[in-house]
């Protein structure tokens, strides 16, 4: 049973909760009301944490998963201590606050990690079990243990139905991560009923299958919640998952154990009777008793010791080795020295080669420069060209290893991404072909959102890639990716270009990244008669025309650079001036000034055509109403890729055909 401080301080949560959610007249009460119990045992027993230091290097990580219940984590920052005020609380959901409507972790101090779309806290939580192995195998050493923090977790039915935590959960189990405890708030109810409606699976099961230690425990009482726990942190060989049977919505009487109070305000008659079964004052809301709020942050005082404590065996260590200084230093600062370019191969009057095969290059130096470039690929590293030679696989018998093989499991590496970024100053990258970028496309909005450095690496980017077929062609994704706030997609048209693209996706520290990469040779562009690459203003003139003023603007991204400077060829022995417009970056191109972006495509130039092997949709903001796409708006097909790029009109000869019909158009 629990005490009476105890129950006094899991009513505290409950009913915090409630008042916010009432207040708001939006949110979901129901969790943080039956999991209060849970998250108390962990919070004040076990999560060593300091809340004036919520950036603590070895700071244990809490990962909500299910973040639909986020008051229970507000609620337990507010009271622990964290810079989360009691009118943060009164404003939940309301503009500019910092209690968003599920949590977000740029925005709002000690939130690990950003979490709503259920099952992406789960993949969080195993990066970060990831990040916590390879720090250790780094940077402890017999004399001294600096890295040993915990990956806690709190997941729900809704999060353990979700595919991504089956591939997560799989991958854990694989590499024997140890350091994950993961509180399942087994309560059976969603949004739409009972979980008998959907999900009537052993759970248990599946994850002793996973390789995971299974546990139960009654979520109601915190004494045995407290004792799973310790039991889970006792077992360093397997994750461990405790299964909490809860009540949702636990002191309502009208609707605990209901699917009612999931997600909707109790209304405020049936807060008052919810607060009168509790014992608690019916008159008072957001009423926090001051002997729980003392054993709150006594129990946050414990992990600032800790953490003071940790900081003068830091201290020591870099002042008794200056080898051991530097490699602390250099991967906590994410440096990357500044002459790393210099290794790369000249590529000038080099054969034509595929993009990929460029990228596989950088990486290597990429590699060779800074430690904290940690990745792979969805069982496609031999396609991909994305293994780091040298640096070794991270295997159960290799901590060290900065290969990650994630399997077929492009959503899951998605989020791991993303814990990785989390947890430290990695650089993640992920990769795989890019149509199978939509397979993990919730984890990359949801790094986009969250402003996360994970580096996408995206292979065989058109119908380039030939036989395969449409299947494995894509068409509409680079768009769909471009049209994601504050991921910056990057297609070069050449060795050049790759090299300038890695450069700038690895100097990004507020964002994901992603480069969109061939599968066929494309020409070295020859730089001595070409204008300047300036890539990093996201498109940029190529080439110039013959004539002082342009007639005709083409505008291409990727492989369709060379295909447009070959037009330009057909077209200027015909009379026309032609500008070519390379585009290896829309986002930073939208974000140059206005004079600039006249400058490469001015206004009174309205004979505009741009070529994509792709999707035609968001070059007309590009080109405008008296201009033409010259584009891919329907699936690929199996054939060779020469073939392909012919019959879809993807050729020097078409694009000058179509830019004479449309010089001629926009003269009558």
């Amino acid at each position: 049973m629990n005490s009476r401080l105890d129950d006094l301080c899991i009513n505290t949560l409950r009913t915090l909760a409630m008042d916010a959610v009432q207040k708001a007249n939006s949110g979901h009460p129901g969790l943080p009301m039956g999991a209060a119990a849970m998250a108390y045992a962990v919070w004040t027993r076990h999560l060593r944490h300091d809340p004036a230091d919520p950036k603590w290097i070895n700071r244990d990580r809490f990962v909500l998963s299910a973040g639909h219940g986020c008051m229970l984590l507000y609620s337990l920052l507010h009271v622990s201590g964290y810079d989360v005020s009691l009118d943060d609380l009164k404003n939940f959901r309301q503009w500019g606050s910092i209690t968003p409507g599920h949590p977000e972790s740029h925005l709002t101090p000690g939130v690990e990690a950003t979490t709503g779309p259920l099952g992406q806290g789960i993949g969080n939580i195993v990066g970060m079990a990831i990040a916590r192995e390879h720090l250790a195998a780094r940077f402890n050493s017999p004399q001294r243990e600096l890295i040993n923090f915990r990956a806690f977790g709190l997941c729900s039915d809704g999060d353990l139905m979700e595919g991504v935590a089956s591939e997560a959960c799989s991958l854990a189990g694989h590499l024997g991560l140890g350091a994950i405890t993961l509180l399942y708030d087994d309560n059976r109810i969603t949004i739409d009923g009972h979980t008998e409606l959907a999900f009537t699976e052993n759970v248990a099961g599946r994850f002793e299958a996973y390789g995971w230690q299974v546990l139960r425990a009654d979520g109601m009482n915190a004494e045995e919640v407290d004792a799973a726990v310790r039991e889970g942190l006792a077992e360093t060989e397997r994750p461990t998952l405790i299964i909490c049977r809860t009540t949702i919505g636990f002191g309502s009487p009208n609707k605990a154990d209901k699917s009612a109070v999931h997600g909707s305000p109790l209304g405020e008659e049936e807060v008052a009777r919810t607060k009168r079964a509790l014992g608690w004052p019916e008159d008072r809301a957001f009423y926090i008793p001051n002997e729980a709020f003392k054993h709150f942050r006594a129990a946050a005082a414990k992990g600032a010791a800790r953490a003071a404590e940790w900081k003068q065996t830091l201290q020591s260590a870099l002042a008794e080795s200056e080898e051991f200084r530097r490699e602390w230093n250099a991967f906590w600062n994410r440096e990357i020295p500044a002459n790393w370019m210099e290794t790369l191969p000249s590529w000038d009057g080099a054969k034509p080669v595929a993009t990929r095969k460029i990228s596989q290059q950088v990486l290597q130096a990429i590699s060779a420069a800074t430690k904290n470039l940690l990745g792979g690929s969805a069982d496609l590293a031999e396609s991909n060209l994305t293994y780091l030679d040298g640096a070794g696989d991270f295997q159960k018998q290799n901590r060290r290893g900065r290969n990650l093989r994630f399997g077929i499991r492009e959503h899951a590496m998605g989020a791991i991404a993303n814990g990785l970024a989390h947890a430290a100053p990695f650089i993640p990258f992920a990769s795989t072909f890019l149509t199978f970028s939509d397979y993990m496309r919730p984890a990359i909005r949801v790094a986009a959102l969250a402003h996360l450095p994970v580096i996408y690496v995206f292979t065989h980017d058109s119908i380039g890639l030939g036989e395969d077929g449409p299947t494995h062609q894509p068409v509409e994704q680079l768009w769909s990716l471009r049209a994601m706030p504050n991921l910056f997609v990057f297609r070069p048209a050449d060795a050049h270009e790759t090299a300038l693209c890695w450069k700038l996706a690895l100097e990004r520290t507020d964002g994901p990244s992603a480069l969109a990469l061939t599968r066929q040779n494309l020409p070295v562009l020859d730089r001595r008669a070409h204008l300047p690459m300036q890539v990093e203003r996201g498109a940029y003139v190529l080439k110039e025309s013959s004539s002082a003023i342009p007639q005709v603007i083409l505008l291409a991204a990727g492989s369709e650079v060379s295909l447009a400077l070959n037009a330009r060829e057909i077209l200027e022995r015909d009379g026309l001036g032609v500008r070519v417009v390379s585009v290896p970056c829309v986002e930073l191109f939208d974000a140059q000034p206005l004079a600039y972006r006249q400058s490469v495509l001015p206004d009174d130039i309205g004979n505009r055509i741009a070529i994509e092997a792709g999707a035609s949709c968001g070059w007309w903001k590009y080109v405008g109403s008296r201009g033409d796409v010259v584009g891919l708006d329907r699936f690929g097909a199996s054939a060779p890729a020469d073939l392909l790029f012919k019959t879809f009109g993807l050729t020097a000869e078409h694009v000058a055909e179509r830019t004479r019909a449309l010089a001629v158009r926009n003269r009558t």
